[in-house]
């Protein structure tokens, strides 16, 4: 069993010798054989439902704010400010001004330099991959349908095809009924206290959504109930978290100044951004994005996020290659 060190005493060479071990580790095959099936099965799952693929931003002006905290990665090129991407979320939108396209999608690499302590959770990455989905003229429950279908395409696959590796790595799933079940935030709070989240998803059998979350400013608020936030999020069973975060986006220019403004964001950092919503041009969007390495460490069973990539880069710990 291979353990990580974190201690800072410890030489290069000892951790090199661990990263080593990790990579020639006989389960990784089994992994990663998993992995190469479930996004196989979502690229066929966008392609019947004509879903475009379009490649991603790696370095962009504006990207995701994240209103929590984490470590700023940006370098200087030409005299530009360029950040490595958090999330597609802007990007995802306008790529939806072009009329002739009204589905989209992106398998997105995002850097999101977070604290050191999101180590403990098994779920963070600092480096990860995404597939963000935006529809233009959809509501929540398209979306909804779409991602329905997609994670249930997903386990369909990976069982088919994937036998003797779940075998292998000691994993029995079953595909989830559909529709997925949905919750209210706040109905789940009342229920079960303020650490709802973690609590559901460990009573839980099969994935779930729950929605209503005040998140940053792309989210749409409901204009008649201030404080409602039309988004949601896929939580993975047996205590595995969030698998997808999403939802209805703002694309009016005062709304999204607004929010901009109570949330106390730099709007100098959007610049651009706003120029093409203050013309009205934003289109009216629904989308999401869901984490590749939090999708195959449910479906192998793994206890950390890190035993589901080659080359982990999880909050606080070392990088050796």
């Amino acid at each position: 069993m291979l353990i990580y060190y974190r201690e800072h005493d410890r030489s290069p060479v000892d951790f090199m010798e661990e990263a080593i071990l990790h990579i020639r580790s006989e389960k990784r095959k089994h992994i990663l054989r998993v992995q190469s099936a479930a996004l196989k099965a979502i690229h066929d799952y966008m392609y019947r439902h004509d879903v475009v693929q379009a490649m991603p931003v790696i370095l962009s002006p504006e990207t995701d704010p994240l209103n929590h905290p984490h470590f700023s990665a940006t370098v200087d090129y030409y005299g530009q400010r360029l950040h490595m991407t958090k999330s597609m979320i802007l990007h995802k939108q306008l790529s939806l001004l072009n009329e002739g396209i009204d589905k989209v999608y992106f398998m997105s690499p995002n850097v999101r330099l977070e604290e050191g302590k999101l180590r403990e959770t098994g779920r963070h990455l600092f480096e990860f991959t995404q597939v963000d989905i935006e529809l233009r003229d959809k509501s929540k429950k398209d979306f909804m349908k779409l991602t329905d279908g997609m994670i249930a395409a997903v386990f369909r696959y990976v069982i088919k095809e994937c036998d003797e590796d779940l075998k292998a790595l000691c994993r029995k799933l079953s595909v989830p009924r559909l529709p997925l079940k949905v919750y209210e935030s706040e109905d789940l709070r009342k229920e079960l206290g303020p650490d709802f989240e973690r609590l559901s998803s460990e009573r839980a059998k099969d994935p779930f959504w729950i929605t209503n979350f005040r998140r940053e400013f792309y989210d749409k608020e409901d204009k008649e109930r201030r404080g409602y936030f039309h988004n949601y999020d896929v939580i993975w069973p047996e205590g595995y978290g969030e698998a997808l975060s999403g939802g209805e986006r703002e694309w009016e220019h005062q709304e999204i100044l607004r929010k901009m403004n109570e949330r106390r964001t730099d709007l100098k950092a959007f610049e651009t951004y706003l120029k093409v919503s203050g013309l009205g041009m934003i289109p009216k969007t629904v989308g999401g994005g869901l984490g590749i390495e939090r999708m195959v460490r449910f479906l192998t069973g793994q206890k950390h996020i890190r035993d589901v990539t080659l080359f982990p880069r999880v909050p606080g710990e070392r990088i050796v290659f």
